[in-house]
């Protein structure tokens, strides 16, 4: 089936098969790596993606589903070689370690701010958390990383 979208600001049309998990089209033909297959059930959030602004889990999503939609992966969130205000306050707060569920707690700090605005607390965020799992940290420094990503993402709005 083709599907047309718009990917990390690029339109696109693929042909796709109609049971093709959107994570696994995206990582095996498109070569975006960064979303990550962790559980194949929807529990952990390594493989979040914004589609049409909104954190969706693409471990649970058909590839054929986003036709017409608008994505961004982690690959899309640098522009001009300068880090995503989020991604600056991973790397500033360290809030990742072994960096595999990194991609996707970035995409749904985003989606927090999105939500919730700039001025986001520890409480919501580690609340809004629930569905993504980090096996490394303890959360204390995402949930850091969140907020100070959320400030700057509002500053720099």
């Amino acid at each position: 089936m083709i599907i047309n979208l718009n990917l990390n600001d690029k339109a696109i049309s693929a042909d796709v098969v109609p049971e093709r998990l959107l994570v696994d089209w995206l990582r095996d033909e498109l070569g975006l790596t960064g979303t990550h297959v962790g559980c194949d059930t929807s529990q952990c959030g390594a493989c979040n993606i914004l589609v049409n602004g909104l954190s969706i889990k693409a471990c649970t999503m058909l590839a054929v589903q986003v036709d017409g939609c608008t994505l961004l992966t982690i690959e899309g969130l640098t522009k001009h070689n300068e880090l995503h205000p989020m991604q600056a306050a991973f790397r500033d707060n360290h809030g990742l370690q072994c960096g595999f569920c990194t991609p996707g707690m970035i995409i749904a700090g985003i989606e927090i701010v999105r939500r919730h605005g700039s001025h986001v607390d520890a409480v919501t965020v580690a609340h809004e958390l629930d569905g993504n799992i980090c096996r490394c940290t303890g959360y204390q420094n995402i949930v850091a990383a969140i907020i100070d990503g959320a400030r700057r993402m509002g500053a720099s709005a």
